[in-house]
């Protein structure tokens, strides 16, 4: 484009920035809509996260080879382009409801032709566009993808449970199979301690120990009585110093 407009620069940098960030395109074929239909589609698009733009041809195909999307064979005859933006809740447009807002609205409005598009770099014609709308909305998927991802978890908690209570069945049939839990038999009387033997060192150290003396059997002296006892009188005098002396001076004489 030699010497281009302001404008048409301006148009073509809005568009290239528009495909560049868009997480799908779908091209359509507007001819035969009102101004009024095209609002109320531009309308129907905003609430799933979508917006609907018409550019001229030459411009879009500038900006999509500028990033190397090959959508020349679409941009024939009047081309409405809708882009996946954000939604009014701030989450991003997914290219499924985007596909089912053109298709819903095509039913009422047959004028409306889907003629292909590109979901990220991937060109897609106009029957994989209008597959778009077939497909089950991304929050469908993420659900059936964590409870495929959950069954398996799911499957080994059961597993795991049903292991104890099979070994408890098992073991019940087999105590019925025995005739049931043996009684305990009644508690009887503690056996008397058994004495420990000695040791050979215990038997030395009795035998060295000295014995007691035990008490004598032979019976007690009787008591002498008063009356065996000689008296004073009955004894025989001592002899005395005097009597000694006397007879020697007798004997003398």
């Amino acid at each position: 484009m030699e010497n281009p407009r302001p404008e048409k620069v301006a148009v073509v940098d809005d568009v290239r920035e528009r495909l560049g960030s868009a997480s799908a395109v779908l091209l359509t074929e507007y001819r035969g809509l009102d101004v009024t239909a095209i609002s109320q589609l531009r309308r129907a698009l905003r609430a799933v996260g979508g917006d609907y733009k018409i550019y001229k041809n030459t411009l879009v195909r500038f900006a999509a080879r500028d990033l190397g999307l090959e959508l020349d064979d679409l941009l024939t005859g009047p081309t409405a382009i809708a882009f996946t933006t954000e939604r009014p809740d701030g989450s991003t447009g997914d290219a499924v409801d985007v596909a089912k807002a053109l298709r819903d609205f095509a039913r009422g409005n047959p004028n409306l032709v889907v003629k292909g598009g590109v979901l990220g770099t991937r060109p897609l014609s106009a029957d994989e566009a209008r597959a778009l709308a077939d497909v089950e909305p991304r929050e469908v998927l993420l659900a059936k993808l964590a409870g495929a991802l959950a069954a398996p978890m799911v499957q080994l908690a059961g597993l795991l449970e049903a292991v104890p209570r099979s070994f408890a069945y098992g073991l019940a049939a087999l105590i019925d199979q025995k005739g049931g839990v043996p009684e305990e038999p009644a508690a009887t009387s503690e056996p008397e301690p058994t004495p420990e033997p000695q040791t050979e060192s215990a038997a030395a150290d009795a035998t060295d120990a000295p014995a007691e003396k035990a008490p004598s059997e032979e019976p007690a002296a009787e008591a002498t009585t008063t009356d065996d006892v000689p008296s004073a009188e009955d004894a025989p005098a001592a002899p005395t110093a005097d009597s000694g002396d006397t007879n020697e001076a007798t004997t003398e004489e």
